[in-house]
């Protein structure tokens, strides 16, 4: 089981913020195009993920993830499989659970370190930023949450984060996309 802290907020100046991330990030800008449609579990999230880079094939990615629904930084587990049949994983999924709900979205990705900084473009939710500290194997318990000391260490990286980018406690947002869009259907 995989692990990351990870925050969520809304962008209060995309631009300058997305500008700030590529001045401190390790790596290149990447810009995906993502679809990621939910179907309707008992717990968790579980979701496939296509995507492309512009340059490759469309790739795709089975996704489950658990996290409580709390704003600042929280532990998130998840699991993520890849597929080469997107459309019949699809299919076999949507008959089995049905569909809770599609989010299309454009991410630009930079990375500082071990964490994946997300500057999210969300169909008809607007923009937001996302970061991942991502805990390493050596950080988890024979597969069982990581230890306080390194879930501390992440969380205080986000946080390190958050004020570099400008991100306000008050920006955050303690449920996801997913969920957000429900809100707004509804």
């Amino acid at each position: 089981m995989a692990q990351n802290i990870e925050i969520k907020a809304r962008a209060t100046d995309f631009a300058s913020q997305l500008k700030l991330a590529g001045q401190i990030s390790d790596k290149a800008l990447v810009t995906l195009v993502q679809i990621d449609t939910f179907f309707k579990v008992a717990d968790g999230r579980l979701k496939l993920r296509e995507f492309s880079d512009g340059l490759s094939e469309t790739k795709a990615q089975l996704i489950f993830y658990r996290r409580v629904n709390t704003s600042g930084p929280k532990l998130s587990e998840y699991h993520i499989t890849e597929t080469d049949d997107a459309a019949g994983l699809k299919s076999v999924l949507q008959k089995a659970y049905g569909i809770r709900q599609v989010v299309k979205k454009v991410r630009s990705l930079y990375m500082v370190g071990r964490t994946r900084l997300h500057f999210d473009a969300v169909e008809n939710l607007g923009d937001f930023i996302e970061l991942e500290v991502v805990l390493d194997e050596h950080d988890s318990l024979q597969g069982g949450e990581a230890p306080a000391e390194a879930r501390a260490k992440a969380k205080a990286e986000a946080e390190a984060l958050m004020q570099q980018l400008n991100i306000r406690a008050s920006d955050l947002i303690d449920v996801a996309y997913v969920d957000l869009l429900e809100k707004l259907a509804a």
